[in-house]
């Protein structure tokens, strides 16, 4: 079980490519230890599009990737994938990577006990047909082949499409989508995940619930406080060279 340590970093839904670049610096930061995390924990999405099979988004992250790595053999990295980052235990060898297949993950804070997840561990039954072939080792391998065929020509209008989306929009009955969606099937301290990109706590008869903001939205990231602090999280904002 994974045991959560004041002062780790959370970070959720960076969306980090050359377009949105903006992760790179903080994570050099931790590299260069100019910022010390007791705990890295990634909560999924943090690049826009790394599949562990599809070699062209592992040579268009290849700096970071290889930062993460030498950052995880000093420091304990926790990895859950996400709906635009999976597959990845191979990448990352040395940090604790968890597929969507085991989220929520159960962990303990002090005398808490928090479930995260990145969020998209929910669905219907269409989705989850989507997210087991998409997944899938056989059919990434068909994938990569035509991708290199077509000149990553698919990967790049998807890499345009998705630098437009807005990741910071309002999602409007979150708190009663959210209570429909989790309350009969959590029981734990505090239920963590991003992939709304909310921000928001919420107070459920079972569980403290929060929605992380996302990093792509202003550069949020969050420090793990004190559990006698009912906010258990502090939000932080990245600002280059501060």
């Amino acid at each position: 079980m994974i045991e959560i340590k004041e002062g780790a970093f959370v970070i959720a839904d960076a969306h980090y490519s050359h377009i949105r670049p903006e992760l790179l610096s903080l994570i050099e930061d931790i590299h260069s230890k100019k910022l010390q995390p007791s705990q890295l924990i990634l909560m999924g999405d943090i690049f826009d599009a790394l599949f562990g099979s599809i070699t062209y988004t592992l040579e268009t992250n290849t700096y970071i990737v290889s930062l993460i790595n030498e950052i995880s053999e000093q420091l304990e990295v926790i990895y859950l994938e996400g709906n635009h980052d999976f597959n990845l235990k191979d990448v990352f060898p040395k940090a604790k990577v968890f597929t969507i297949q085991n989220q929520p993950i159960i962990c303990t804070y002090e005398d808490k006990t928090v479930c995260l997840a990145h969020g998209d561990f929910t669905g219907d039954f269409f989705y989850r047909v989507y997210t087991s072939l998409i997944r899938n080792p056989s059919v990434l391998k068909v994938l990569n082949s035509f991708d290199n065929m077509i000149n990553h020509y698919i990967l790049k209008k998807l890499d345009s499409y998705l630098s437009k989306k807005d990741d910071c929009k309002e999602f409007t009955g979150f708190e009663e989508y959210m209570k429909k969606r989790l309350v009969d099937r959590i029981t734990c301290d505090y239920f963590i995940e991003g992939h709304y990109h909310q921000n928001r706590s919420l107070e459920f008869e079972n569980f403290r619930y929060i929605n992380l903001g996302a990093f792509a939205c202003n550069q949020r990231y969050f420090t793990v406080k004190s559990s006698q602090d009912r906010e258990l999280l502090e939000e932080n904002i990245f600002s280059k060279g501060i």
